[in-house]
């Protein structure tokens, strides 16, 4: 027995130093004098909160940089109850976390609730979470440089991740507390789905199937690919040109839904500020890279891209047109278009005569549109906007054919 207590001593002492040291600590909070730190007596109301300043940027792989919607790095601002900005007179430490993607299950939670779902690396990983996983706020902002995930969410109940910011641990004389922020959640794909990445926004060039509710090497792409339809570019083309053609490609598989999200996704597009001109013995029109008219004179006659709307033979050219792409004349400085209206007006002047003005009454009947003065006003294309001009004054692309939003004119 003797023997036995003598062994069995030193358990006990260490179990009761550690049961000691843990009530202690759970009345009083010893602060390390850290400058950086920030923490509170616990059962307090917040005085504070985090919050992160912007969603994220979707997808997000493992292995790839994180950063906000407007793809800038993440930042975290201290706010009131309010939700207005505040600053205090030291420097808080925070530690950027992975949490669970289906907590909280409200709108408040308990740090104690916050730090038990927190998601840890699996056996044999690397942390969850690498790079910049300690911040600073000062000045009531802390930016977080280069984060990113190393492992995917389909192994967590949720499936899903959030990023959350807590104060560092430690301990400090201001006597205030702060909550916690969390992003919202977010699938982490393997870095492997990379390859079949959607684009936003996409460009001309990109692959068809980087359009969303267009799969690689799905029953789209394929039926697209079939069609010659191979790039994003391709896509928009037929969408004006007749967006009935291209549904009927696409088939009934594709949704008026899936319709509407994939032509969001493609207007999306930044055109750049290529033009394309089309000639004929009796016209000439200007279009920008997705076979939206932006400017056109038929027999003399001026049309703008919002004239042009309900002028059947204007679309008969526009069909035209694209049929024989490849073939129309490409400018990629708009600058060599701003004598373009000038050097209209000066092939059609000089022939203004009788027997001319008497053939294009005689188109205007023929061909359905509108007759109008033959004196009409130039006009000053501004993106797919138009603003008249006076009488003489040649035409001038004053900016770019690129838009976030494209008016289908037909």
């Amino acid at each position: 027995m003797k023997n036995f207590s003598s062994a069995l001593e030193p358990v006990l002492r260490k179990v009761v130093r550690q049961e000691v040291e843990y009530g202690i600590s759970k009345r009083f909070r010893f602060s390390r004098s850290s400058s950086f730190r920030l923490e509170a007596p616990e059962n307090t109301t917040p005085t504070f909160k985090l919050m992160f300043r912007k969603n994220l940027m979707k997808p997000i792989f493992t292995g790839s940089k994180i950063s906000d919607v407007d793809n800038n790095q993440l930042e975290i601002i201290l706010v009131d109850d309010s939700n207005n900005p505040v600053t205090l007179d030291r420097p808080i430490k925070l530690d950027i976390v992975a949490l669970h993607g289906d907590f909280p299950s409200g709108d408040k939670w308990s740090s104690d609730e916050f730090d038990s779902n927190i998601v840890k690396e699996r056996d044999g990983k690397r942390p969850l979470l690498a790079g910049d996983v300690s911040v600073t706020v000062r000045n009531g902002v802390a930016t977080i440089g280069e984060i990113e995930f190393t492992d995917n969410s389909s192994w967590i109940r949720s499936r899903r991740f959030r990023i959350g910011a807590r104060v560092a641990k430690g301990g400090s004389d201001q006597g205030v507390t702060v909550c916690e922020a969390m992003t919202e959640a977010i699938v982490v794909r393997d870095h492997r789905g990379e390859l079949y990445k959607k684009h936003h926004p996409p460009m001309l060039e990109d692959e068809v199937w980087r359009l969303e509710k267009i799969g690689k090497d799905g029953a789209f792409h394929k039926k697209l690919s079939s069609n010659q339809i191979k790039t994003v570019q391709d896509f928009l083309k037929l969408s004006v040109v007749d967006p009935e053609e291209l549904r009927q490609i696409l088939g009934p598989g594709m949704s008026d839904k899936m319709w509407e999200v994939a032509l969001k996704h493609a207007r999306e597009c930044i055109l750049g500020n290529k033009l394309y001109i089309s000639k004929g013995p009796n016209y000439i029109m200007i279009l920008n890279p997705i076979c939206e008219v932006m400017k056109a004179m038929i027999d003399g006659h001026d049309f703008s891209s919002q004239e042009a709307l309900n002028q059947r033979y204007v679309k008969d050219l526009v069909r035209e047109a694209y049929l024989k792409w490849d073939l129309l004349e490409e400018r990629t400085n708009e600058a060599a278009l701003l004598t373009q209206g000038d050097e209209l007006d000066q092939q059609y002047a000089a022939g203004q005569s009788h027997y001319q003005n008497m053939e294009i009454n005689r188109s205007y009947q023929q061909n359905g549109y509108v007759q109008e003065s033959l004196v009409t006003n130039n006009l000053a294309i501004v993106n797919e906007g138009y603003i008249t001009t006076p009488p003489g004054i040649g035409i001038c692309f004053t900016g770019s054919s690129s838009q976030n939003n494209h008016i289908n004119p037909f």
